[in-house]
């Protein structure tokens, strides 16, 4: 077999690759790498060449990931019989400057010789994939020299919609806390970024059309807010990883902090004859409701390049509305007969409508689908609750209806327990319900949602990974390929490892060590 001195450490490596790429072939046969004599480059035949942004940073950013302890006075002498290796990249298309999109090809295949490795993609987005899976071939023998294996990858993912939650309304995240979420994403190869950032408890976009929204919803004015730069800088650190950025603005539920700096915007309750001086949800019978959401949906649409927009709609409490005698007459008016989900479907298509006419896609949770909504037929419903039989039920009912669907519901992972509930992440099967294959293909991949009423930027990372790493398995990978949950403990253990090494706060999954362990602050 040719083995040198490190021929443990390049078998123990072979599948180091998290998400298990679709297809891996891999041999003992190794390659020293030294960081001055390795290049990455773009192919001749490749669309994109030298001044593309999007793999111009993405070069810079691996080399660092790879060559994790290298400094230019490294070893310059002892290395200097080595070869030069080259990673060359090609693609189809030169998207250097554009943003990924629910389109985007993440398609790729590298291949790994001695002193070269080829990557091919598509697209810019499935470049950096690659080099993902690249960076993690690479790894270290106990004297420190670099080495990768011979390697043939063809990758692919399972599905199009690989999402993380962040929720920024119960607890303020500084924004470093989130680009430090984004690179742990690009990591594990999730695509999205679910930002819910505004909610009940306190309201930190700073608008520019409603500036007040914050300035009065928010925990602080000025410390615990996102400006615009704030938000652009999330946007371009995302579209640099192919990272889509996907804006909630919760309505007509969630809102109480919306209240706070946007009069007649929230339903005033009764008690009894008079108004009790508390709020309920968005009032759905002003026409001055829809004025407002327009403008701001039109700030937000061209704030946000995705297409994409989540609208929220759960967990709306009918009670207010039940006891405000405007809102009565308004719902026999409309001939409602005292159906508040009338009401709130009635709420819901005003606002798909809104965002339908700035040419948005809309995403909204399931709710909405429950209450009978007309809902437009492009837009995306979020399955968020239920125990598995239900789960399943929604999802045939949801496709059967022709919908698209995300599913979130089994990744609540802001739930945690004692032990390794990493397990129930990974054996999840989201297409496991009864329905034709056309049905199965609407499922358009799934979120990882980290609710924020016990999570800041203390506990975040630690809380986030390498749990979330168990569904971007799941989302990524082949699902026969991946079944076995005790063949994947090793693989995620060593992946929780490079975690580390990258200075990412991943916890532990179970008793053992890391080579290079976290050093605290």
């Amino acid at each position: 077999m040719g083995c040198t001195i490190n021929c443990n450490v390049g078998l123990n490596t072979v599948e180091a690759v998290w998400p298990l790429p679709q297809t891996f072939i891999s041999s003992s046969e190794q390659y020293r790498l030294n960081p001055q004599t390795f290049y990455f480059g773009y192919g001749r035949q490749s669309a994109a060449q030298p001044g593309c942004t999007v793999l111009d940073s993405a070069f810079k950013r691996y080399f660092s990931l790879i060559f994790l302890d290298f400094t230019s006075g490294y070893g310059a002498l002892r290395f200097s019989v080595d070869q030069p290796f080259r990673v060359e990249i090609s693609v189809d298309h030169d998207d250097c400057e554009g943003y990924p999109s629910e389109d985007s090809s993440e398609r790729y295949n590298l291949t790994v010789s001695a002193g070269h490795a080829s990557l091919n993609a598509e697209t810019v987005w499935g470049a950096l994939r690659g080099l993902e899976s690249f960076s993690q071939l690479v790894y270290q023998d106990d004297f420190g020299s670099y080495f990768v294996n011979k390697t043939e990858i063809e990758d692919f993912p399972r599905f199009q919609f690989r999402a993380i939650l962040l929720d920024t309304s119960r607890h303020y995240l500084p924004v470093q806390t989130i680009l430090k979420t984004l690179d742990a994403m690009a990591y594990s190869k999730f695509n999205v970024f679910h930002w819910h950032i505004v909610d009940d408890p306190s309201f930190p976009y700073q608008s520019r059309s409603f500036p007040d929204l914050s300035a009065k919803g928010a925990f602080h004015p000025m410390t615990h807010i996102y400006t615009q730069s704030d938000v652009r800088r999330v946007i371009s650190h995302g579209r640099l990883r192919g990272i889509r950025i996907l804006p909630e603005f919760d309505s007509p539920g969630h809102t109480k902090s919306w209240g706070k700096g946007q009069s007649d915007l929230l339903t005033p309750c009764y008690k009894g004859d008079i108004p009790s001086g508390t709020f309920g949800p968005v009032n759905p019978a002003l026409p001055s409701t829809y004025k407002f959401m327009a403008t701001l949906f039109k700030e937000v649409s061209s704030v946000f390049p995705d297409s994409y927009i989540h609208l929220g709609g759960d967990e709306v409490d009918f009670s207010c509305w039940r006891s405000n005698p405007d809102i009565r007459a308004f719902m026999q008016a409309m001939g409602f007969e005292g159906d508040f989900t009338k009401l709130e479907a009635f709420y819901m298509e005003n606002i798909m409508n809104i965002t339908s006419a700035l040419n948005k896609t809309s995403i909204v949770w399931q709710d909405v689908f429950d209450y009978h909504e007309r809902i437009p037929k492009d837009a995306v419903l979020h399955i968020w609750k239920g125990v598995p039989a239900q789960i399943k039920e929604e999802l045939s009912r949801i496709t059967k209806a022709g919908m698209r669907v995300l599913l979130a519901a089994p990744w609540y992972i802001n739930h945690i327990s004692y032990g390794q509930d990493w397990r129930n992440y990974y054996t999840v099967q989201p297409q496991n319900f009864s329905g034709t294959e056309e049905q199965k293909k609407l499922v358009i991949g799934g979120e990882v949602c980290m609710w924020g009423e016990y999570v800041d930027a203390t506990n975040l990372m630690p809380r986030l990974w390498p749990r979330a790493s168990a569904a971007a398995e799941r989302l990524w990978s082949d699902e026969e390929k991946t079944s076995n949950v005790d063949k994947a403990f090793p693989r995620l253990q060593e992946f929780r490892c490079k975690l580390l090494r990258r200075g990412i706060q991943a916890e532990p999954l179970y008793v053992g060590h890391c080579k290079h362990e976290y050093q605290g602050i």
